[in-house]
């Protein structure tokens, strides 16, 4: 598979280890930055990862934070971006199974390093399972990053 990891300043302590995993089990792994602790802003790295996921450059992409909040909304902003923020094994299984995640987005001031590469182990291994139910909601998703507003039970 191929997978797109990139950090901000928090998240950089962790890359390294993230990478080396992905790439130990046989990924082909880009790393798209930051390469040092100093202060980067970052949407311009959920950028990065969005659009190498769009664009078809990576399968699935890895960002890390802080929190992870900020990178998901960030790339959940990038037109075909499905970014899940994910600190446990469970929601980085389901994010992929059910909601057909490609973006997993971790938070280093949340999680230690080992979860974050359990989890992104766990979200790189997992697949959409294409079920009916997963299926029509996905749709929906996909009809509201249209722009549309399909009418459904509140």
């Amino acid at each position: 598979m191929r997978i797109a990891v990139a950090c901000d300043h928090a998240g950089f302590p962790y890359k390294e280890r993230v990478l080396t995993a992905l790439r130990s089990d046989g990924h082909d792994v880009a790393d798209l930055g930051t390469h040092s602790t100093d202060p980067v802003d970052y949407p311009d790295y959920a950028r990065t990862i969005g659009l190498a996921v769009r664009e078809g450059r990576a399968d699935v992409g890895v960002l890390i934070c802080g929190s992870g909040a900020g990178v998901s909304i960030a790339a959940n902003k990038i037109h075909g971006v499905r970014a899940a923020l994910c600190h446990d094994l469970f929601t980085a299984r389901q994010a992929r199974e059910d909601d057909d995640a490609n973006v997993i987005c971790l938070g280093a001031r949340v999680i230690d390093v080992d979860a974050a590469v359990a989890l992104a182990r766990e979200f790189v291994g997992a697949r959409f399972s294409h079920a009916e139910r997963h299926e029509r909601r996905l749709a929906k998703v996909l009809a509201l990053e249209a722009g549309e507003l399909p009418g459904g039970k509140a």
